[in-house]
């Protein structure tokens, strides 16, 4: 009788004998990874420098015509693709900071995912939210996550009461919104008053300059 795990065994082999290991990377077929990344992802310089570099540890990199190893130099390689347009950091900065602002994620949130995703300090501070963009994702975290005048109200004991609305507060916080915004939300008597509140800063933001937020 053969064992499950034998069995399991003789499967890989025939895996590896069905998919042969893919020939070492020469500096056109790099440059045709970088290529369909770039047109398959939005990325950063550095995501996609990251990745034809995981590309080369896993493949290595082709001989040359005379039998020695070849070398690509990868961060000239993606700054030709970055001064071609191919890939823009602050057009993936702009585009993510949008969607973790349409899904409710704070301005905290967003500097840490472009902070994650190789984006400098100064495209990271023009992608910013402003004042406007900030209430309406806070606003949309508090309605989806149904807290404070969003949720059913107080119910329970005091005890039960306070940890309820401390689990909200910390829930908030995680998701990247600021304390004012959080403790402004939580304490609303009514959805009317968010909604004013989320309005009201519409004046004081400079939200459309670039038509981003």
């Amino acid at each position: 009788m053969v064992s499950g795990k034998a069995n399991s065994s003789s499967r890989g082999r025939d895996r590896d004998r069905r998919q042969p290991a893919k020939p070492p990377l020469g500096e056109a077929e790099l440059r045709d990874l970088a290529l369909s990344y770039a047109a398959r992802f939005a990325s950063t310089g550095a995501r996609l420098e990251a990745y034809l570099m995981r590309k080369l540890r896993a493949r290595g990199m082709a001989e040359d015509g005379d039998g020695r190893m070849g070398a690509v130099d990868v961060p000239a390689l993606v700054a030709r693709l970055v001064e071609l347009g191919y890939v823009d950091d602050a057009a993936y900065a702009r585009m993510r900071a949008r969607d973790l602002g349409a899904r409710g994620y704070g301005a905290r949130r967003v500097e840490q995912a472009l902070r994650a995703a190789g984006v400098d300090e100064e495209i990271r501070a023009a992608a910013a939210p402003g004042e406007a963009a900030r209430r309406r994702a806070a606003v949309l975290m508090a309605r989806k996550r149904r807290l404070g005048p969003f949720g059913p109200g107080p119910q329970g004991d005091p005890l039960a009461i306070r940890k309820a609305h401390e689990k909200a507060v910390a829930a908030m916080l995680r998701a990247g919104h600021d304390y004012a915004h959080v403790r402004f939300i939580l304490d609303a008597e009514s959805v009317s008053e968010v909604e004013a509140w989320c309005d009201g800063a519409a004046d004081a933001d400079e939200e459309g300059a670039d038509g981003s937020w």
